[in-house]
């Protein structure tokens, strides 16, 4: 039986995201109502700029006092898409205290406070839903905190922001080097006008302190998440990876230790074979693979980012979070009981993948080779070329190592001692090797 009272929702933020969710609601409000089972109204809109003309929604609805909004005391939902860390944490943990349930799309603020606004969810026996905080429609928080809740998940392992994806794709495909292909995201709309949240990887480190909380029941925030952006890779770095089968992908990797006792997270560019199905997402798709025990190897797929798509995954927790309301009950909350520590990266064991610019003679090969065991580190192949200038350069030449498995300090150090050979002239590119 269809509830008369509508569910009356709070949306912060109008943007890209907020103006989306605005018009689903609207244009999808008899299909809503009849999932829910309730009708949801659309109780308030806080924006900062109440002048600038938003179709679709009545301006009457239009507040800039955000604050006011979540206090009024019939809001049912409030929807968070304003971003940053305040005034949405404020905001947030006003409404729980006013009797609203948050959805949120806000990851930096998870990545950074999620333990903190469960807690006040839990307080105040309200919903917390945050699936569109990390892979926009993708379902995915949802799949590893529910439909996983029974087995055990190992390894997350995926693309989870678009902007890197396009850039590394397109110097994959047209042989662009980054600032080109940085140039082709912006202009069409993929980069913002300051990209460092994306191409220092700030944006995936977030989404993968989310995913490592969630998939091996802890806590990982974002300061504890290794990152390294993908602004150092070259057209030369590609073109190895492509001589070697591989392409170069920015990925989020979050591990369970073998033997059980921490956990790892880390966001860096790696080299990945074309046989692995991460290989084939192309521009700013995104994609993620999850490993578990009993399921084995899962791979989630669609469009992380854009107001449409990121917009639908809040409107799936709206509607989760209305049933909720409805049967007097909540859902998941919190899972963090294994309390597991986060590694360093120099406990991770990967590969590397090294280019070396050496001198042009006998016994070169020897000196690097010693290094890597004085180190402990065995490598797997070596390609040495001389380089068509060589006699300008004074007889120099290029070394291309690939090492087996071993622990990343290890391979660090082994990187350190190189640089101080005199027979290697400068470290010209590091890349880890996943995906084998």
């Amino acid at each position: 039986m269809m509830r008369t009272r509508p569910l009356k929702v709070a949306l912060l933020g109008c943007g890209v995201v907020g103006s989306e969710v605005a018009r689903i609601m609207t244009t999808h409000a008899d299909d809503l109502a009849a999932r829910i089972g309730a009708p949801v109204e659309l109780a308030g809109v806080a924006v900062r700029r109440p002048s600038k003309v938003r179709e679709g929604i009545d301006p009457a609805l239009i507040t800039t006092d955000a604050t006011a909004l979540v206090k009024r005391g019939d809001i049912d939902v409030v929807v968070e898409v304003i971003g940053g860390i305040e005034p949405a944490r404020t905001l947030i943990t006003t409404a729980f205290e006013h009797g609203a349930g948050v959805v949120s799309a806000n990851k930096a603020l998870l990545a950074e406070d999620g333990s903190a606004l469960h807690a006040a969810a839990e307080k105040h026996g309200r919903d917390l839903y945050y699936e569109a905080a990390v892979a926009g429609a993708i379902p995915l928080v949802r799949p590893l905190r529910e439909s996983l809740a029974g087995d055990k998940v190992n390894r997350v392992l995926g693309i989870v922001n678009g902007t890197t994806n396009f850039i590394l794709d397109k110097m994959d495909t047209s042989g662009a080097g980054y600032s080109e292909a940085l140039d082709e995201a912006t202009a069409l709309g993929y980069a913002e006008a300051d990209p460092t949240a994306d191409v220092e990887g700030f944006d995936a480190a977030a989404k993968a302190a989310i995913l490592a909380g969630i998939a091996f029941h802890t806590r990982v925030k974002i300061g504890e998440v290794h990152r390294e952006g993908i602004t150092e890779v070259t057209a030369a770095d590609i073109a190895s990876a492509r001589r070697m089968g591989c392409t170069v992908k920015l990925l989020a990797i979050c591990e369970r230790a073998a033997d059980g006792r921490s956990v790892t997270a880390r966001v860096h560019p790696a080299m990945i074979p074309l046989s692995h199905p991460l290989a084939s997402v192309r521009e700013a798709y995104n994609a993620v693979f999850v490993e578990a025990d009993a399921a084995g190897q899962l791979m989630f797929y669609g469009p992380g980012a854009g107001g449409a798509p990121t917009a639908s995954a809040v409107l799936g927790d709206l509607v989760a979070v209305c049933r909720n309301i409805i049967g007097a009950t909540t859902g998941p909350g919190e899972s963090a009981y294994t309390r597991l520590p986060v590694s360093p990266m120099g406990d991770v064991v990967t590969r590397y993948h090294i280019s070396l610019d050496v001198a042009d003679k006998p016994g070169v090969l020897a000196q690097v080779a010693t290094v890597f065991a004085e180190q402990g580190v065995s490598i797997d192949t070596v390609r040495q070329q001389s380089r068509p200038d060589s006699q300008e350069t004074g007889g120099e030449a290029s070394l291309v190592v690939v090492t087996h498995r071993a622990p990343d300090a290890a391979l660090s150090g082994t990187v350190e001692a190189l640089r101080k050979l005199d027979t290697v002239r400068g470290v010209a590119s590091i890349m880890r090797v996943e995906g084998e």
